[in-house]
């Protein structure tokens, strides 16, 4: 794969995690069309001026990844303004903080939308695109803390539905040379996990969360690099024989 020049998507691009794994995928020397919800555009293009001023092509398409139109356009339009999709990072996040019994119907219904139908479409239309190419690929999703379990072992079911073996036949994917697999970061400061309430447990960075994920208000302390490293080696040509793996970045917390 490393004889043209790659593209790379990234969803939930604007700020935070997205925004990190855009930047190193541009150090990387890879080209990078940006999404996020067309709210955050102003953000979006500011991301997109960092790339370019790195030597990198790089393109904003804003839309919404829990509906199939915007993703279709959003991979199509890359496809034809940048030449190729080759590595989809499925990053696009909602994390509602409120507990299940507080936690009304349109926000869970709001929260499977973007977490778990936004990752499969982001996947899907990737996939077309990359089967259609015919030079492999790289598709990534992430586990977001958030309603909680539903969307991450949903996203686990989808990224091994794609990558694992059954009965020693091809993989789904495989047999196109695509990769899948998912990272599950932790709790990492960003505008997401940084609530006013912090002061409240301390005044530390993501406290709230950790407070009410059951995570120990001690655990690392980590920012959107860490994830961005991850994602750097899972795109690299020499991962090509880890798929179907949901790879947890958390510094051994879990939620309780």
């Amino acid at each position: 794969m490393s004889e043209y020049q790659r593209v790379a998507i990234v969803t939930g691009a604007a700020q935070g995690i997205g925004r990190a794994i855009a930047l190193r995928l541009a150090d990387d020397g890879i080209d990078v069309a940006l999404n996020d919800v067309p709210g955050n555009v102003d953000n979006l293009a500011r991301v997109a001026e960092e790339i370019q001023a790195k030597g990198r092509r790089a393109i904003t398409i804003p839309g919404d990844v829990s509906v199939e139109v915007d993703v279709k356009t959003l991979v199509d339009r890359t496809a034809a303004a940048l030449g190729s999709v080759d590595i989809m990072v499925a990053n696009a996040g909602v994390a509602p903080t409120s507990s299940l019994v507080e936690m009304n119907v349109e926000t869970w219904d709001n929260t499977i939308a973007v977490n778990l139908r936004g990752t499969m479409l982001c996947y899907k239309y990737a996939a077309l695109q990359m089967i259609k190419q015919k030079r492999g690929g790289r598709i990534l999703g992430a586990q977001q803390l958030s309603a909680y379990c539903a969307t991450k072992f949903g996203i686990r079911g989808i990224t091994q539905s794609l990558g694992e073996k059954k009965q020693w036949t091809a993989l789904e994917l495989a047999e196109h040379n695509i990769t899948v697999n998912a990272y599950c970061p932790g709790v990492i400061t960003s505008a997401m996990t940084t609530l006013a309430t912090d002061t409240s447990y301390g005044g530390r960075p993501g406290a709230t969360v950790k407070a009410i994920l059951g995570i120990p208000l001690d655990s690392p302390e980590v920012g959107p690099d860490v994830i961005a490293s991850v994602v750097s080696y899972l795109v690299k040509p020499e991962a090509h024989f880890i798929t179907g793996q949901s790879i947890d970045v958390n510094g051994g917390a879990y939620m309780g």
